[in-house]
């Protein structure tokens, strides 16, 4: 029996932190991404995605991840993902190939400065 994902979010200065507990899988992916869509205004300098309570994640998972991110660039905002080495969701992206494509920062204080370096580098 799945575990459902409860998420979770804050606002920290100008950024938006969303923390998902529970598991990513095809039966919520979809309503999971337009949550955390819905929580990000256009005035956010980015999204932190704390991973780090994510018991399961499948391909749709995956997906959420790489559309959230993709979308938040096109806005010229950034996304660093929270996932502790060792974790499954670092796993699933790395047996995914994706590992690479993502900012992912192992630990939650990591994840502000590289938001802004990210954007930094793009500007």
């Amino acid at each position: 029996m799945s575990h459902p994902a409860t998420v979770s979010i804050a606002h920290e200065d100008d950024l938006v932190v969303v923390s998902v507990m529970g598991e990513i899988d095809v039966s919520n992916a979809s309503d999971v991404e337009r949550s955390i869509l819905d929580a990000v205004p256009n005035g956010a300098a980015g999204l932190v995605f704390d991973a780090s309570g994510l018991a399961y994640l499948d391909s749709s998972g995956v997906r959420l991840l790489l559309s959230v991110a993709g979308r938040l660039r096109w806005r010229g905002q950034g996304f660093v993902l929270v996932a502790p080495v060792g974790s499954r969701c670092r796993h699933v992206l790395s047996l995914a190939g994706v590992d690479g494509a993502l900012s992912v920062e192992a630990v939650m204080g990591d994840a502000p400065a590289r938001i802004r370096a990210d954007l930094d580098a793009t500007r």
